[in-house]
């Protein structure tokens, strides 16, 4: 134990929040499974628990691995990986499928593994790296709109307009999280309003060319329409699964029903991935629920510790840009089950199945911890690392 402790670098209570979130997410999803087993009729309960449990192990593995990797080497590796992440988007669009009953193609099928890997979050973590090396890189320069446009914002939206028509709430998120760590990095707050603007525009265009031309992305724009109109509108009858997810929660109780009890889990369509949250209330309560937001307030606070001893912009830049959005992603989960937000088909960090999702969570930790293991590194060293170096390194 001590020489597995001994390897193991960076920020411990961040690993900490990881194990307890991993070992925690166990029984929920075992619990949760049920749903897919009995109801849907496909596999076995202790089969998605062994699958979940890999995943994770899958993702322990990630963290380890990445969190050994200088944090430097992540700048110019975002300009390689930018153009691979396009080509994957391209691809996903073209070629994608339709996993668990979603409404879009945004998975492709990893070959002889079996598992479906969605695309826009590697493309969302790519893209927050390179927006934070982009403002690092010009920290102490005037920046230009004209020159910005082309250098960070023509990237930023070759990748948005392509994850958009699959999915929005994750587009939204990724441009929220770009629009916050540019305005943490120095970028002009009247180029983030126009860029913000324009942003809003070219939704509307998207929106009524996609009503115009309803053939060719059936059923988006209309899902997005129907979540806000029923979200919004008090008289209209609630979803389903918003409905059972509401059940589930008035059902916990202070306590919970206890483990493995929950009744819900066998009406609530995603019980195990969007709406885990409200069976983790039904089964153990408001005390449960209260303990997985305090367990990832615990990692917000600790990632404004890590960037504290950082001494570089990039890394301060890189803690945010990777960090914020598994928060965000937290939060909007647990704000769709509980009914203060519409439903977006965001998953639950570390806890909710998936493996997609826990893999680019691990990485983005993976990232952070090297950032704070990190003593020597310098802004000179950042600025300086030439994408095509990192390459013949790694070849």
């Amino acid at each position: 134990m001590k020489t597995i402790f001994k390897h193991i670098k960076g920020d411990k209570t961040i690993w900490a929040i990881f194990a307890v979130l991993a070992i925690f997410s166990f029984m929920p999803v075992y619990s949760a499974s049920t749903n897919l087993v009995y109801v849907v009729g496909s596999g076995s309960t202790l089969g998605y628990l062994v699958k979940h449990m890999v995943l994770l192990i899958m993702g322990f593995g990630i963290i380890y691995g990445v969190h050994k990797i200088p944090y430097r080497y992540f700048s110019g590796g975002s300009v390689i990986m930018l153009p691979v992440v396009i080509v994957l988007l391209i691809f996903t669009l073209t070629q994608g499928t339709t996993i668990g009953g979603a409404n879009a193609s945004r998975w492709i099928n990893i070959p002889f593994v079996g598992i479906g890997f969605q695309t826009s979050t590697l493309a969302g973590l790519v893209l927050m790296v390179y927006v934070a090396r982009y403002l690092a890189r010009n920290k102490e320069k005037e920046i230009k709109f004209k020159e910005s446009l082309i250098q960070l914002w023509l990237p930023v939206a070759a990748v948005l307009v392509l994850i958009l028509p699959a999915n929005f709430s994750t587009t939204a998120i990724i441009f929220v999280m770009i629009l916050m760590v540019t305005f943490i990095g120095g970028y002009p707050i009247k180029y983030i309003g126009l860029i913000l603007g324009i942003g809003f525009v070219f939704l509307m265009f998207f929106v009524l060319v996609a009503k115009a031309f309803p053939d060719a992305m059936p059923n988006r724009v209309q899902t997005w329409q129907n979540r806000i109109e029923n979200f919004s509108n008090p008289d209209e009858k609630e979803a389903y699964q918003v409905e059972k997810a509401k059940i589930a929660i008035a059902m916990g109780g202070p306590i919970g029903v206890g483990p493995g009890k929950s009744v819900q889990k066998n009406f609530l369509p995603q019980s195990s991935s969007d709406f885990i949250y409200a069976i983790i209330i039904e089964e153990y309560g408001l005390a449960g629920g209260l303990l997985v937001i305090s367990i990832y307030f615990l990692l917000f606070f600790r990632m404004f510790v890590v960037i504290r001893k950082t001494t570089t912009i990039f890394g301060t830049l890189l803690v945010v840009g990777v960090g914020c959005p598994i928060i965000f992603q937290a939060t909007i989960n647990m704000a769709v089950a509980t009914n203060l937000f519409p439903v977006t088909g965001q998953t639950l960090p570390l806890i909710s199945s998936g493996g997609t999702s826990i893999w680019m969570t691990c990485f983005a930790l993976g990232m952070i911890l090297s950032v704070s293991a990190s003593k020597e590194e310098t802004e000179e060293d950042i600025l300086d690392d030439n994408p095509l170096d990192i390459l013949h390194e790694t070849i």
